[in-house]
């Protein structure tokens, strides 16, 4: 009697174990559907949703401005967390390696470890016009009424920038095949290149905002803006 009490339950484990890991497999299953293929098998329609509703992100990208005079080539890490949580850390030039800007929604912090920096610029509200941010891009596409088109597997959105003659029209450039973003131009009003950007690497939607203004405190200098 007992023996079979044993094997009873016995089997009733293993039925619950098994029920569990089926449900975990298809829970895996299911998120590995939804988040991959974010674009190869997408409408442009679809696609256009899915870059507008990014609320987050974290990059690597490469720089290039243009100027009359040179080109400046900068490596940088980003970070971005909706509605208007941002860091951006230098990775190069060595020059200015380490130095960090972030934004907490209000405040501006501006740090550098090798320089014992660390200034705060309180009720700063010049963020959102670093042209150099794709949540910047995506403001502007909402409200400019961007176009959005594709070629050989290219897909391009375009918009005005209207912030001044130098930065007057942006491109974000798609590779479905590849899955990914590629790479931001900023054209001036003459739409010729004069910001150039391209994505090393980039994740989109697993940041909070602790992940994206976390940092060592030290002293502080504060200033008004």
């Amino acid at each position: 009697m007992k023996s079979k009490k044993i094997i009873l339950i016995c089997l009733i484990i293993i039925i619950i174990i098994t029920i569990i890991i089926f449900t975990i497999f298809r829970f895996l299953n299911y998120k590995n559907e939804e988040i991959g293929n974010t674009i190869v098998d997408k409408t442009l329609q679809e696609i256009e949703e899915y870059i507008l509703n990014i609320s987050s992100y974290e990059a690597e990208i490469e720089v290039s401005v243009e100027s009359n005079k040179n080109t400046n080539k900068y490596i940088l890490n980003q970070k971005y967390s909706s509605p208007n949580l941002s860091s951006q850390k230098v990775i190069e030039p060595k020059n200015i390696e380490g130095l960090t800007v972030k934004y907490d929604g209000q405040n501006l912090e501006i740090s550098n470890s090798k320089l014992n920096l660390n200034t705060i610029y309180e009720n700063y509200t010049y963020i959102a016009d670093n042209v150099l941010w794709l949540s910047d891009f995506i403001e502007n596409y909402k409200a400019n009424n961007g176009t959005i088109t594709e070629e050989d597997g290219v897909i391009i959105m375009e918009t005005k920038c209207d912030k001044n003659k130098y930065s007057a029209y942006e491109k974000l450039y798609i590779d479905r095949n590849a899955d990914k973003i590629t790479k931001l131009i900023i054209e001036d009003e003459n739409k010729n290149s004069k910001i150039y950007i391209t994505y090393n690497k980039i994740e989109i939607g697993s940041l909070t905002k602790e992940n994206v203004l976390a940092f060592k405190g030290i002293e502080i200098v504060k200033k008004d803006i």
